[in-house]
């Protein structure tokens, strides 16, 4: 029989990944096992089945950092997705790991993600019996929420590495762990860049001494810190960085937290929108049959907290708010 497309591309893997990288053929597989897709590796039907499910759309009308923002530019959780795994895949090639999982594992990485952003990530975690975690979350989305309650049946490094993209584990691969890194240099670049879009901050008020080792541009700042990642890594059994890179990375999240995430004028609605998310949770659990027939499923098998969450969780930005009125507004007060 011929060589299949798919078998040649694991020959070059074989032949041309680090030996520290993961092949697609050396999989630990799927829950459901499936016949191999001729053409595609398994990591990359991991990338295609993320692209086209629902989920992955809906991050387009989801918060990033700023609620509402006014203006076409601004990052949404989308777009976030999409740029760290451009930076996870420039990252995955210098190192010659297996670019296909790294940016399955990116692409996937947050569609657990809450409306509003960490505001609603805040507000389910503190009414969900037993907490949040949106990591957690997208694990979930690929296991069970997905294709009517089959789930995507990712490969196991894919889900790994959504997994374990934030929090105390480490992902079991170097492609999982190279995602952790991309993650925070994509997301305190782009806030930076949105909080002077908005005029929260100034390029005069970054950290001098950050600058000074980074650059002093959006573009100098992520050429600094994906090449000090690609030679502090190479032939290492490890992501690491410079302890130079690492300081000034560290002290520019710092400042994040202090001038934008904290700051009363860019994050003054998140009050609201943990409200509303909460009063959506509490009317939902007051009235548990307004849930879609998918989440009563969900309900049956592991009860109404599980089923409401992830009804919420799984919403749009704008969805959230459209059942909120609809919920606690009388038709004959909504605002025409």
């Amino acid at each position: 029989m011929p060589v299949t497309v798919r078998e040649e591309r694991e020959q070059w893997e074989k032949e041309s990944l680090s030996p520290l990288a993961c092949p697609s053929a050396e999989s630990r597989g799927r829950e459901r096992s499936l016949p191999p897709c001729p053409m595609r590796t398994a990591f990359q039907r991991d990338v295609d089945r993320i692209v086209h499910c629902k989920a992955f759309r809906r991050l387009m009308h989801k918060t990033q950092v700023f609620l509402s923002p006014e203006g076409d530019h601004y990052r949404t959780r989308m777009t976030h997705t999409l740029e760290v795994s451009r930076i996870a895949r420039t990252i995955a090639r210098g190192l010659s790991l297996n670019e296909d999982l790294t940016e399955a594992a990116a692409l996937g990485h947050d569609l657990g993600h809450t409306p509003f952003g960490h505001a609603g990530e805040r507000a389910l975690n503190r009414i969900l019996p037993g907490g949040f975690a949106h990591n957690e979350q997208s694990l979930r989305v690929v296991e069970r929420l997905e294709e009517g309650g089959e789930g995507l049946n990712l490969t196991w490094e894919v889900r790994n590495g959504i997994l374990c993209h934030t929090g105390g584990e480490k992902a079991a691969t170097l492609e999982g762990r190279l995602l952790r890194l991309a993650d925070q240099i994509a997301y305190i670049n782009h806030d930076i860049d949105d909080a002077i879009r908005g005029g929260i901050l100034y390029p005069v008020d970054i950290p001098l001494k950050s600058s000074q080792v980074l650059g002093f541009t959006h573009g100098e700042r992520i050429d600094t810190l994906v090449t000090d990642v690609i030679q502090e890594s190479r032939g290492k059994d490890d992501i690491v960085q410079s302890p130079a890179c690492r300081t000034a990375m560290a002290e520019l999240r710092a400042f994040l937290f202090e001038a934008v995430y904290h700051n009363p004028v860019a994050k003054g609605e998140e009050s609201k929108a943990e409200d509303l998310l909460c009063r959506l949770y509490e009317a939902y659990r007051a009235d548990p049959d307004r849930l879609p027939a998918e989440y009563q499923d969900i309900r049956c098998r592991e009860g109404m907290d599980r089923a409401v969450c992830d009804y919420i969780a799984g919403m749009t930005d704008k969805y959230a708010v459209e059942q909120f009125l609809a919920l606690a507004v009388p038709k004959a007060w909504a605002v025409k």
